[in-house]
């Protein structure tokens, strides 16, 4: 199996962006005490801009900073966000619902952030940053 150039770009950003955005939210959950949304929310707030720009001009070989690709790029990841995030939540909590709330979060998050990888690419891919002649 070939793997095309843009998946091991973006599996190469998603790790930057991985460590980046998860030391984000962990931090802000388990030091500060946010709230699991506002913990979640901030990881793809402050990683989405380090991964517009790296996917933008290293994965997808977008030339063009023009506001459609903002618009789309952003449409793209509060849909996969809430996606994401909104099916992780209350399928960890049923799943672990013999463990506390903290377990049951940190968990959900970590499942949250699996699902938003495949979700997010193809948003990227075939939508964000999407070339005119595909």
């Amino acid at each position: 199996m070939k793997l095309d150039g843009t998946v091991i770009r973006f599996i190469i950003v998603g790790v930057i962006n991985t460590l980046f955005g998860t030391a984000i939210m962990f931090v802000f959950y388990n030091v500060f005490h946010f709230s699991y949304w506002v913990s979640s929310a901030s990881n793809y707030f402050f990683g989405s801009i380090l991964s517009y720009f790296l996917n933008k001009g290293y994965t997808f070989k977008y030339g063009k900073t023009d506001l459609k690709s903002i618009v789309r790029f952003t449409i793209n990841i509060l849909v996969c966000y809430l996606i994401a995030y909104g099916i992780a939540k209350p399928a960890v909590r049923h799943l672990l619902s013999g463990y506390g709330k903290t377990i049951q979060e940190n968990v959900a998050m970590v499942v949250g952030m699996v699902l938003f990888v495949g979700l997010n690419y193809l948003g990227q891919r075939f939508f964000a940053f999407k070339k005119d002649n595909q």
